[in-house]
């Protein structure tokens, strides 16, 4: 049990250097548009500040970031070629802290703004 914990904390230590990794090649001019497109959407959605489904709704809360911002990084990390992939990766190690996207957070308050719409549209339309 103690051996999963540790592969586990590993595993999410890896995972935030890659976010920061991504963070920092969808800003590199080297990197093709598709993988920058890629690694710019994953970065931004996972460091943002706000989640898409937030935390406090069972099961669902936890299932972007245990299993849909863990596959964008990969999706992201196979689009950038291997060797400044490594770069980028070591470009984060050497950041002190993580940083935050406030375009993604922007992002994710219009998802919540645009459903709380028609979601209000769609009630007045039932009771009209």
């Amino acid at each position: 049990m103690v051996g999963l914990i540790d592969r586990a904390k590993q595993w999410a230590r890896a995972i935030a250097f890659d976010v920061v990794a991504l963070w920092i090649a969808a800003r590199d001019r080297r990197v093709p548009w598709y993988a920058k497109l890629a690694a710019g959407c994953v970065a931004a959605y996972a460091l943002s500040p706000i989640d898409l489904i937030p935390d406090f709704i069972p099961v669902l809360g936890y299932l972007d970031d245990v299993i849909l911002v863990p596959l964008g990084i990969l999706l992201a990390v196979r689009l950038i070629p291997p060797l400044l992939m490594a770069q980028f990766r070591a470009q984060a190690a050497e950041r002190d802290g993580r940083p935050m996207s406030r375009v993604g957070a922007a992002v994710i308050i219009l998802v919540w703004l645009a459903a709380a719409t028609l979601a209000t549209w769609a009630f007045w339309l039932r009771r009209a």
